[in-house]
């Protein structure tokens, strides 16, 4: 894949780095800190709010908001929805992570909710994508799914009528990472199979998305290649840590500064990406 050099994972880090978007994020407890530290280690700005008092305030200041529905109550969940309006009218965007989504009642209606606030990006594994897209009644997890290539190939073709439905750009992460507007597809390859035993990974993503879709101009092909550009700096910085790593508990601090240190000029970021036509 060869994107102008504007759009290109290179031109957009360097970018991120540059302007240091601030990224409002309403996610789990179990996620905040890892990826606070995880937007500092790329070069974005952290902000975790959660109280209604405070969201307008806070979405004004913010460049990028992203929505992590993990660990949900009443009173979260008015705070997203307020959040996401907010972003709506104010033209920011926005990632959608509905983390478990099939999981229970109370998490579907979370997600039905805030979809009517046009997120720019949802990021989600390949049960999540299947269970937004109406293929799929009742999760087994946060993070399980079948990953086999009749299962990929399933989740990919939701993935794609769901971001046609919602006319917004669906990055389905797995084994390999599938981006799509509904008319195109970029494949990301990489990454290491330890990133799936660390908790927190895919939520500390979304908000990574954010800080490049801030970070761009974000118009329509600017959203896909932006959301693709996030995509393959964590895998690039996932293959390096997981090089050297032992185990999870080596792999974290290995894994932030692998993007601390990831050298946007030099990487071959975009050799990781496959640009298709969706037919």
């Amino acid at each position: 894949m060869t994107p102008s050099s504007s759009l290109s994972p290179g031109s957009l880090l360097n970018q991120l780095r540059q302007t240091t978007p601030l990224v409002h994020n309403i996610t789990n407890h179990v996620a905040m800190t890892p990826t606070a530290n995880t937007l500092l280690a790329i070069g974005a700005s952290p902000l975790m709010a959660h109280a209604q008092q405070e969201i307008q305030e806070i979405s004004t200041i913010s460049a990028a908001l992203s929505i992590n529905i993990g660990t949900l109550s009443p009173s979260w969940i008015e705070a997203m929805q307020l959040a996401a309006m907010c972003a709506h009218r104010d033209g920011k965007p926005w990632v959608l992570d509905p983390v478990g989504i099939g999981a229970s009642s109370l998490r579907q209606y979370a997600c039905r909710t805030l979809l009517e606030y046009r997120p720019s990006v949802i990021r989600a594994n390949a049960s999540e994508v299947l269970a937004l897209a109406g293929e799929m009644n009742q999760g087994r997890g946060v993070d399980s799914g079948d990953d086999g290539e009749d299962a990929l190939e399933r989740a990919s073709r939701a993935a794609v009528a769901l971001a046609r439905a919602q006319n917004c750009v669906v990055a389905m992460t797995g084994r390999v990472d599938v981006v799509t507007d509904g008319q195109r597809q970029i494949t990301v390859q990489g990454g290491h199979a330890l990133m799936g035993r660390v908790t927190a990974m895919g939520c500390a993503l979304s908000s990574v998305v954010a800080a490049f879709l801030a970070a761009s101009l974000v118009g329509h092909d600017d959203t896909l290649h932006a959301t693709a550009a996030a995509l393959a700096c964590y895998a690039e910085a996932g293959e390096t840590a997981g090089q050297s790593a032992q185990g999870p508990g080596s792999f974290v601090p290995r894994f932030m500064d692998a993007l601390y240190t990831l050298d946007a000029d030099s990487t071959p970021l975009a050799s990781r990406l496959e640009l298709t036509d969706v037919t």
